[in-house]
């Protein structure tokens, strides 16, 4: 099986950076594993396999080979051959072996937290997208990231949202304007804002926090067609998506602020097009993944 998805769009230069950043943390200045150097030969080579200790959705299998060809360029060995037996967004089972790795057992030690560290925490992410893909599924509702994403991970983070059947909304603040409440204060109103942004930046995307149904119909009259709805209850949600779909336009909405699962179906049902949760990349478990030698 290949690695990644093609259409997933696996982020290796940031997933490159990510690995010498934490690889440099690990080791220190010198490059060591003082326990690793001093027990193993160079010579010395094993076999392991990365196994799933737990149900959930894989993410982030191409960091196993970018982790130990690091590793192994770092102490001058030969890299170690990876093999995957499974694809990011893939449902895995407690006790599925993911992928096999073959080399040199200094490179394996030395990579193995490093590789799980990232591994885990992607296929958290994507674990947890799932079960909000899951219980919106026979709906037109599609959940959505956010910018709560850990430092230095957000396009990994938000490659493992979409692993997981999600779709990522913005990536940073430079793509897509977002007109929050503190953005309405400061200019004097939401459609002071709205023109502010028109001329400043005419072709970029802009996006409207609203609170009530005029608020939305306003965002709508000066040319907002991605409006968030924000805390709503859902009857108060269902009588704004009722608003906004009566002026005909082709206006996204998403609900956002407060939301659990519990809640995902309900909401979904008011016809909105989005679920926008924080806690996709900011709140996520770890899935449970471990490397284990079978050959030393």
């Amino acid at each position: 099986m290949s690695d990644t998805p093609a259409d997933l769009g696996f982020p290796a230069p940031e997933a490159e950076a990510l690995v010498r950043t934490a690889l440099d943390e690990d080791l220190g200045p010198e490059d060591l594993d003082v326990t690793t150097l001093a027990t193993f030969d160079a010579e010395a080579t094993c076999r392991a396999e990365v196994v799933a200790r737990a149900d959930g959705v894989v993410a982030g299998l191409p960091v196993v080979s970018l982790v130990f060809r690091e590793v192994a360029a770092r102490l001058g060995l030969p890299e170690p051959v990876v093999t995957v037996s499974a694809s990011d967004g893939d449902r895995v089972t407690r006790g599925e072996v993911l992928a096999t790795v073959e080399g040199r057992t200094q490179v394996l030690l030395i990579g193995e937290r490093t590789m799980l560290n990232i591994l885990s925490r992607l296929s958290g992410v994507a674990t947890h997208t799932r079960r909000w893909a899951d219980a919106l599924e026979g709906t037109r509702c599609t959940v959505l990231d956010t910018r709560k994403t850990t430092p230095g991970m957000r396009a990994l983070q938000k490659y493992a949202v979409r692993a997981g059947g999600g779709t990522n909304k913005r990536m940073g603040l430079y793509d897509t304007a977002m007109i929050k409440d503190n953005h309405k204060l400061a200019a004097g109103s939401l459609t002071a804002a709205y023109r502010a942004i028109r001329e400043r930046f005419p072709d970029v995307p802009v996006q409207v926090e609203v609170t009530t149904v005029d608020e939305a119909l306003e965002a709508v009259r000066m040319g907002a067609r991605f409006v968030m709805c924000d805390n709503m209850p859902v009857d108060l949600l269902r009588e704004t998506v009722q608003a906004l779909r009566a002026t005909g336009e082709q206006v996204e909405i998403e609900a956002t602020g407060g939301l659990t699962l519990d809640v995902a179906h309900d909401y979904a049902a008011t016809g909105i097009d989005y679920l926008s949760v924080g806690g996709l990349t900011h709140s996520s478990p770890i899935l449970d993944i471990a490397l284990d030698f079978v050959d030393a």
